[in-house]
């Protein structure tokens, strides 16, 4: 049996394709109400193919609890955060998840870390944790990292086909681990040591996050001397050896935002580019509230509550709205003591900022100027709304001809 400790965005459809795929699934948080959401036959975020596998799991068999299991293989999937300080990893709800298994873990149980750490960070506090319980590592418990590799929005495709990497001190557990994952992925699995694991992840996302911020410093560039950064990108990418991403408001979730600052924080005086690219990427929102007072101005514009924001998750058509360029820009307005833009989100059915919208044609009604910071389907589908309005396009999903761009 595998114990699944934590049943959010990424344990959660980890725990089901286990459990579709004929493992023996346990699903642990801490969380009372989200577990008696999954125990009522409910899902607890949307996600396309996620209802489907969900049933699929339950007819296999899958529990879900608060509670601990005494079992051979716990998978570790919780948030780890960054202290916004010291730019480090914080690695408080993965090293409480460890002290937990302590308590119940048989001898030989191996604990698999999947939360997307810095490299060495399963060395600092992971194994002091086992140690200090007189547990001998690779021979009362094993460790391993099997950092994921999924995206909100196409979650089960991409569990089900990309690429893995496991990390484990003994190879030979490392494949009895990746035993489990082939259960399922399509995709190559590689085994290699847990600080290249830890690594290459941190790696991937800070790959990503770099590419982004060259663009969004191309777009502040063109926007300056008034040329056209999206003309400029397409023109530029005709060379084959060149692949330039589309500029946008920022970057959000809770990987390209928050992955290559690990990097940063353990190793400062060697991160500069990744630093500086960080950087860029967090000056995006206050550079689209820049450029809707100047969009105000030029068409005589005063009242900033007929300016509404159309977007409130990081993405389109997800409802995962952690570290979201809006609610960055938001926080960025409300320092200004201004008075909070109308917000409206198709995938956000609570109220979450003030001023927020649940129907998308009474938001149009009281706004003036839409500012697309996210484009869902919902919106690509009902572009003629926006006949009459004046619109602010940062993802270039609008194709009027007189729409203002980043």
């Amino acid at each position: 049996m595998i114990n699944v400790i934590g049943l959010g965005y990424i344990g959660l459809p980890t725990a089901l394709m286990l459990a579709s795929h004929g493992v023996e699934v346990v699903g642990t948080d801490y969380n009372k109400e989200l577990v008696a959401t999954l125990n009522a036959g409910k899902t607890t975020f949307k996600e396309d193919g996620l209802d489907v596998l969900f049933q699929k799991a339950l007819a296999s068999g899958i529990k879900f609890t608060t509670e601990y299991q005494k079992t051979d293989i716990y998978i570790v999937s919780v948030p780890t955060p960054y202290d916004k300080f010291s730019k480090k990893v914080d690695a408080v709800y993965v090293n409480a998840a460890v002290k937990e298994i302590m308590k119940v873990a048989p001898k030989g149980a191996t604990v698999v870390i999947e939360s997307t750490v810095s490299p060495g960070t399963i060395d600092r506090y992971v194994r002091p944790i086992i140690e200090e319980n007189g547990w001998v590592i690779g021979k009362d418990i094993h460790l391993v990292h099997a950092p994921e590799r999924i995206i909100p929005g196409n979650m089960v495709y991409e569990l089900l086909h990309n690429n893995r990497t496991i990390g484990a001190d003994d190879k030979s557990v490392g494949e009895k681990v990746k035993a489990y994952y082939a259960s399922f992925c399509q995709g190559e699995i590689v085994v290699t040591d847990i600080k290249t694991a830890e690594m290459t992840k941190v790696v991937e996302n800070t790959f990503r996050a770099v590419n982004i911020a060259f663009a969004n410093e191309l777009a502040k560039i063109c926007r300056h001397d008034d040329m056209d950064v999206y003309e400029i990108i397409k023109i530029c990418n005709m060379h084959p050896r060149v692949n330039i991403l589309t500029p946008g408001p920022g970057v959000g979730g809770h990987c390209i935002s928050v992955d290559p600052w690990f990097l940063v924080g353990d190793y400062p005086s060697l991160t500069k580019v990744i630093g500086d690219s960080m950087a860029v990427n967090d000056s995006m929102p206050a550079f689209v509230l820049e450029r809707i007072y100047t969009i105000m101005k030029e068409n005589n514009m005063t009242d900033i509550r007929r300016v509404g924001l159309y977007g409130l998750t990081y993405k389109e058509n997800v409802d995962d709205y952690r570290e979201s360029p809006t609610l960055q820009l938001l926080e960025c307005q409300e320092k200004h003591l201004a008075e909070p833009l109308k917000v409206y989100d198709p995938f956000i059915t609570k109220d979450i900022v003030k001023n927020q919208y649940h129907n998308f044609d009474e938001f149009l009604k009281d706004v003036d100027l839409v500012v697309i910071m996210v484009g869902h389907n919902e919106l690509k589908e009902q572009m003629n709304k926006l006949d009459g309005k004046l619109v602010l396009d940062t993802r270039k999903v609008c194709n009027f001809s007189n729409v203002y761009r980043l």
